[in-house]
Parts: structure tokens; sequence; C-alpha cells
């Protein structure tokens, strides 16, 4: 394993080329992370700082033309800790200037619709961190896992998927796709804490149980989207999520890379600074 900061999140994390066996990533994992958990939670702190510094420089920036945004795509089985890593990543930039959606099962109005409808709806404005919890994979995935569109039309949709996010690229869009890649195992243990606390049960459903019937076809299914839609411009990173504060680190770790390398800056002010000066001293 590479030494911490020798090896950018980015490479080391990204999904390679031609295809993933997931069976093949250790889920409890730490590549490129804090030694421990009293490290990482610590190390994920400390980049609260410079996150919301880089933050609100592209929110400034916006305002004077600026047209990038971040779109980060978090994907995962159930309890792989999607809202978990909204809360303690995102959480630690200001609210102005981020927009999270979470994507739940499309409503009767959505399903009229092509599936991309409700998703470009909800793409960051310039200067904006947006987060998907959920996204246009799930028409890839749970529909393809239970079957509910024809073989072809989901094959269609790959393609579709690359077109738009190739849109979002060319719209300065810096997509940063996370899979949260959680055990069997853990998600056992996870349902199971759940079930035992009153204020975690209204999580739960009986319907996990019944998904977790279906786990090697959504393994299956996520290695076929890992694979079809894995451009340059719209990577895909694999965070092993067991550990649920190597996961925050790690995508937030990821995020801050994405954006030391947008390097946004604050406008010049279309004023002349130091007459205002001289006018509010002189009052």
């Amino acid at each position: 394993m590479p030494e911490q900061g020798k090896t950018p999140l980015r490479k080391l994390l990204r999904v390679p080329a031609g295809g993933v066996d997931l069976s093949a990533y250790d889920a409890g994992a730490k590549p490129g992370g804090p030694r421990d958990k009293k490290a990482g939670l610590a190390a994920t702190a400390d980049m609260g700082e410079e996150l919301a510094g880089l933050q609100d420089r592209l929110w400034a920036s916006s305002t004077a033309g600026d047209p990038r945004r971040v779109l980060l795509v978090l994907q995962g089985m159930d309890t792989s800790g999607k809202g978990g890593t909204v809360k303690h990543v995102i959480g630690m930039l200001h609210p102005y200037g981020t927009h999270t959606k979470a994507f739940k099962a499309p409503t009767a109005e959505e399903r009229e619709h092509h599936f991309l409808w409700r998703i470009e709806k909800e793409v960051p404005r310039a200067g904006e961190i947006g987060t998907f919890d959920r996204s246009h994979y799930e028409d890839v995935l749970a529909v393809r896992v239970r079957e509910l569109a024809p073989p072809e039309e989901i094959e269609r949709r790959y393609d579709e998927i690359n077109r738009f996010e190739q849109r979002l690229a060319d719209d300065r869009v810096t997509l940063v796709k996370c899979f949260l890649h959680i055990s069997y195992e853990e998600q056992r243990r996870r349902l199971l804490r759940r079930l035992d606390r009153t204020d975690k049960q209204w999580k739960f459903s009986p319907d996990d149980i019944d998904d977790r019937a279906l786990w090697p076809a959504y393994q299956r299914a996520y290695e076929i989207a890992l694979s079809r839609c894995n451009a340059p411009h719209a990577p895909w990173y694999l965070i092993p999520a067991d550990r649920k504060w190597y996961r925050n680190w790690a995508v937030g770790r990821l995020l801050l890379e994405h954006m030391r390398a947008l390097d946004p800056q604050y406008p010049k002010p279309g004023y002349d600074v130091e007459e205002c000066r001289r006018r509010l001293l002189g009052e």
C-alpha cells in the first residue's frame, strides 16, 4: 500500500478501465488512508476548512461568470453510507453553494418521462457543489436486477448515460462518482443495528432483507455499470465502505483533490477599492 499522501487518491481508488471484479476488492481496506479511526476522524476534520474555503471561492467565481461546478455521485448498496457521507463530508461545507438530492423510486409523473428527466433538473448550477444520493445509475442497477425494463432498453441506457455525462463535462461540471463498496457481512451487521435501536428502526424495511437475496445480481449490475460508464471525464472511484471513518475520509479527500485541481479564484472587484476606502474614511 502506498504511503499516505504519496499517491493521489484519484489514482489509487479509480476503477480501472476494461472491467472490474468486486469480489477482488476488500470492503474493509483503507488504501492510502490514515492508520486508524482516531487519525482518520482527525484528518477528515482537518480538511474541512480547506474544503469550505475552496467552495467559497468556487461560489464567488460564479458571480463573475465562471461556469464550473462539481457533482458528487454516491452509489452503493443499502447501508453503505450514502446519507452518512453527505452528513459528514458535505456537512462541513456552507449550505449556500451546495445542493443535495436523494433520489427515491420514480414517482408516477417521473415514470412518464425519460429516465434522465428528473436527473437533469437537479444538476448543480454554476458555483455549486451538488450531491446525488443515488442517481441516474439506478436505472441500470435496480431496474436491471428487478427486470423493470426490457434488456434492450437497459442496454441503450448505458450509452445514454455516457452521452449525458459527456454533456455535463462539456458544460464544465466536474463529476466525482463514488461507489461505496460494502461487504455482505457488514450490511447484515448494520441492518441488525437498525433493528436494535428505536431511533434507527424507521430506516429499516423488510424489503431490505429481500434485497439481500439479490446481492449477487446487484454486484454484477454494479460491475457492468462501473465498467460501461467509466470515461476519462467521468471516472468511477471504488471506496471501501466497511469502515465508516475511512469512507468519509476517502470521499472528502477525493472532493478536496478535485477542488484543488479546479483552483477557483475570488473575482477581482469591478470598482476602485482605494476610492471606496477614501469615501468611507471621509464620511
